[in-house]
């Protein structure tokens, strides 16, 4: 018992002891803090503060820049618009030969050959069958059944095959098939413009809707 009493009062005496010489040892630390901060500096050791957390985080936005400019000038290669359930192939023919664009259009939409491309400043042309007959043998015919029906802001999605590119509608026409008016290729900013006769074989008027571009977006693998 008298060892365990002796024991505590050594303690208390060693930390009033320890509480009188605090400023010593705070002058002590104070000392070595310092100069081991004047020699790594004086040795370059020190970390550079040009690179504090918000550099790093401004170079956040330009790397999803590059990403997204990754993306490239493509051709498209299916159209979806979910407003009007219309799903459809797209080809590129390189050609503007009109029996070689029919031949395409059998089996789908089609690019016309000298319009844009995805990624394009421009506008992207996109023809199309329409048929209102209730049994067509080639559903091709009926690739742009129903784009009369959208609306303003109705959305149109046009995929690459690595990447979505997403555009709001902005007018729905009809047109005279006999009209001289042609579709403008050249156009400020990125354009897509669908186009379709009223009905297939007759040829008597056409519609054609204009959406502008509103984002693209790589697709996950």
């Amino acid at each position: 018992m008298d060892w365990h009493i002796m024991t505590a009062v050594r303690l208390v005496r060693a930390g009033k002891r320890a509480y009188e010489r605090k400023w010593h040892f705070l002058s002590l630390f104070a000392f070595v803090f310092f100069g081991s901060i004047f020699t790594l500096a004086r040795f370059d050791l020190l970390p550079d503060a040009s690179q504090t957390p918000s550099d790093s985080l401004s170079r956040t936005p330009a790397t999803a820049t590059s990403s997204a400019a990754a993306l490239g000038i493509e051709e498209p290669a299916k159209i979806a618009i979910p407003a009007i359930s219309l799903a459809a192939s797209i080809a590129n023919p390189a050609t503007t030969d009109v029996g070689i664009l029919d031949g395409f259009l059998l089996k789908g939409a089609v690019r016309y050959p000298t319009s844009a491309k995805l990624g394009q400043i421009g506008n992207v042309v996109l023809f199309g069958h329409s048929s209102y007959l209730p049994i067509v043998g080639n559903q091709a015919y009926k690739t742009f059944d129903g784009i009369q029906k959208l609306a303003a802001g109705d959305v149109i999605t046009v995929y690459s095959t690595d990447a979505a590119y997403t555009y709001r509608v902005r007018s729905v026409s009809k047109e005279s098939a006999a009209s001289d008016a042609g579709i403008p290729l050249s156009v400020a900013g990125r354009v897509l413009t669908l186009v379709t006769c009223n009905s297939f074989a007759t040829k008597t008027d056409r519609f054609i809707v204009v959406a502008d571009f509103v984002e693209s977006r790589a697709l996950s693998g």
